[in-house]
């Protein structure tokens, strides 16, 4: 019996709202004076934040529980999230084992070979959380009514069953068939989670709640289950876990402006939709800046009606840039002359050749030409970079202007080299060497979150809005932050979160 009492919060589904829920229930046990902390046993996501281990170093978790330890206001180390798995395609995951990344396997490996030292590092992680803290709010993956997953769950069956934990139910009514889905996970579910069940929570409801009332009395019948809430469709700004709420590859959707509807007063953010990005919540800040369209375009998109292009990350640099000149993103790119910025694996694809490409890819290659933008060459090597960073921003090229501390993180392979002449936007000290090279309109960097920093967002879009030779529109937008991350974005999404659900849920039982 663990010391901390553990809440599950599971899920019908994947994308049902579980991570919300989550960091709302933190944030909400948080400002009752809960020593609450956040758990997640297994994630699959390659949205992921460097945060440090239980020894002092660094190590990279999901963006989830980064975001929900930022909630219960505790420090995020790597036990909030033992077991990360990377998708790179073809199959294959990079397994990270408390932060640190082991090698990639394909599901088949994982679960044969890896599965017992994945259980071994959840249970010591959940261990020293139990007794540290007070409560545990769990957070499931996917369905916890998986009949052919049910012996390797760590998420959702081993995480229950470990902690004795009460189980909170979520179900998406957006999806439509709630009901039906909610009857059948509780139909699957083992018998003794069945009976850890406390309650179930209906998400992302549009319309008259009392519409909902045959349908909730027929299933607390069926099943001696309560609803404890209706949450209405209310997206609190948290960053998203992974790239499931991004568009298909082939459908185009456009995030930010005011209505979604070009004007004259509107510039908008091209990001190609790389089959395998990574850290797509960096995009996630200039979404929310008044007149910024960001839109997630299919690689043979033409880039005529983009004011300014913003390469993401990506798992495997190599194989997407592959399809991206499959594609003819290149050709589109050289003539382009607004703003364009690279980020981590954007700045590699920017430069003008990666050499022992083979690390990365699942083909034997040795070096590969990058777009040319930047007078860069990257060599990969099998060593990996995770760690938070400030550094001292010098506003060159798309960010002229702009100068301070910024706080952000790295997560990469290889190094990068100059070859040309270009400038540092990170001019590096005595500490750190110098990050970066930027020319009169393309910057690349390897420091995820740089749009989360105020005075590195602000020089960009004025930078965009100048290419695009219009006024920017006024109110402050996204605000938060000065010339540091911008924390108040998530702690202020955390309190949002914890409004919505504690308006809309009965959490009474939850309060110890």
């Amino acid at each position: 019996m663990s010391e901390a009492s553990t809440i599950l919060v599971a899920g019908t589904a994947s994308h049902v709202g579980k991570s919300t829920v989550a960091a709302g229930l933190c944030r909400w046990l948080a400002d009752r004076g809960v020593d609450v902390v956040p758990y997640k046993a297994q994630n699959m996501s390659n949205n992921a934040r460097a945060v440090a281990d239980p020894d002092g170093s660094t190590g990279e978790i999901g963006v989830s529980q980064y975001v929900q330890a930022r909630a219960a206001r505790v420090p995020a180390t790597t036990d909030l999230n033992p077991v990360l798995l990377k998708p790179r395609g073809d199959g294959e995951s990079q397994l990270v084992l408390q932060g640190e990344a082991v090698a990639h396997y394909s599901a088949g490996e994982y679960y044969e070979d890896h599965w017992d030292d994945a259980l071994t590092v959840a249970r010591e992680s959940h261990a020293r959380l139990a007794a540290d803290h007070d409560v545990i709010v769990a957070e499931g993956a996917g369905s916890i009514a998986e009949p052919n997953l049910r012996d390797r769950d760590l998420a959702n069956v081993e995480t229950a069953r470990r902690s004795d934990a009460d189980i909170l139910l979520v179900a998406d009514i957006e999806r439509g068939g709630v009901f039906a889905s909610l009857v059948g996970t509780i139909e699957l579910m083992p018998g003794d989670l069945r009976e850890r069940v406390v309650g179930a929570v209906i998400t992302k409801f549009r319309g008259d709640r009392s519409l909902l009332a045959p349908g909730i009395a027929e299933f607390e019948d069926r099943t001696d289950v309560p609803i404890l809430g209706v949450v209405p469709y209310d997206d609190p700004g948290l960053p998203e876990e992974d790239s499931v709420s991004l568009p298909s590859v082939g459908e185009r959707a456009v995030h930010g402006g005011d209505d979604g509807a070009p004007d004259a007063r509107t510039v908008t953010v091209a990001v190609p939709r790389l089959p395998r990005a990574s850290n797509m919540t960096d995009l996630e800040p200039l979404a929310r800046e008044p007149g910024v369209r960001v839109a997630y375009l299919p690689l043979s998109t033409s880039l005529e009606e983009a004011d300014a292009v913003v390469l993401p990350g990506t798992k495997n640099t190599v194989d997407d840039l592959r399809a991206l000149r499959e594609a003819g993103f290149g050709a589109a790119l050289e003539p382009f002359d607004g703003p364009v910025v690279g980020l981590c694996g954007g700045y590699q694809l920017l430069g003008e050749r990666i050499t022992n490409a083979g690390v990365e890819s699942t083909d034997d290659i040795d070096a590969l030409s990058g777009f040319g933008l930047l007078p860069v060459e990257t060599r990969f090597e099998s060593a990996k970079r995770v760690e938070p960073v400030t550094r001292e921003l010098s506003g060159v090229g798309p960010l002229t202007g702009a100068a301070g501390s910024v706080r952000g993180y790295e997560i990469h392979m290889g190094k990068s080299r100059l070859t040309g002449d270009a400038r540092r936007p990170f001019p590096g000290d005595e500490c750190r060497e110098p990050d970066g090279a930027a020319t009169e309109r393309v910057l690349g960097t390897y420091l995820h979150g740089l749009f989360e920093n105020r005075v590195a967002r602000e020089a960009f879009v004025e930078s965009v809005f100048a290419a695009a030779d219009c006024d920017r529109p006024s109110g402050n937008g996204n605000q938060d932050g000065t010339n540091g991350a911008a924390r108040g974005g998530i702690d202020a999404a955390a309190d949002r979160a914890a409004a919505l659900l504690g308006e809309s849920v009965d959490l009474s039982q939850f309060h110890p």
